[in-house]
């Protein structure tokens, strides 16, 4: 398998495909902040190249909490369409939920290092998710009503809706 993730720079723009754990525990989530920026995204990252997507996600949610977790099911597919650093970009993003253990009860908050900068995990209210700048958007209303359905949700030109 190769190591390479699954982002392509092209002549149009640049694809990436991303994979995203949704841990929650005592009605909150967890979500990561860059150092400086204002936004917080699900924890997660980028799928490699012949990595089936459970794979990324549990390989993810490893490297960035250091907790060994087991997935619910997927929960979310999200196309989103912008334009990032005068470039268009197009990613295709899977969000699974993940089991909660007893490791995930005793986490306050963990740091770790990215090659672009240092991350910070925050345990964010979800009844609160509306007061903070969150990726994807419509996490601010989707994990108060979490079904059993997988949901897709579009973000074009800064509008995201439900596609199905």
């Amino acid at each position: 398998m190769s190591e390479q993730n699954i982002t392509l720079k092209m002549s149009s723009g640049i694809f990436s495909y991303r994979i995203g754990a949704i841990i929650i525990h005592s009605d909150r989530v967890l979500m990561a902040q860059n150092n400086g920026s204002p936004f917080y995204y699900s924890v997660g990252g980028r799928g490699k190249f012949g990595e089936a997507a459970r794979d990324a996600v549990l390989r993810e949610a490893f490297e960035e909490t250091q907790i060994k977790f087991e997935i619910d099911r997927l929960a979310f597919i999200h196309e989103n369409f912008c334009v990032l650093e005068n470039e268009p970009f197009h990613e295709l993003a899977l969000f699974f939920i993940m089991k909660t253990n007893n490791q995930v009860a005793e986490m306050k908050s963990f740091n770790f290092i990215e090659e672009y900068s240092e991350v910070t995990l925050h345990w964010l209210p979800i009844c609160r998710l509306g007061d903070f700048l969150i990726y994807p958007e419509f996490f601010k209303t989707e994990l108060n009503n979490l079904s059993n359905n997988v949901k897709h949700f579009i973000t074009k030109n800064g509008i995201t809706y439900r596609a199905n």
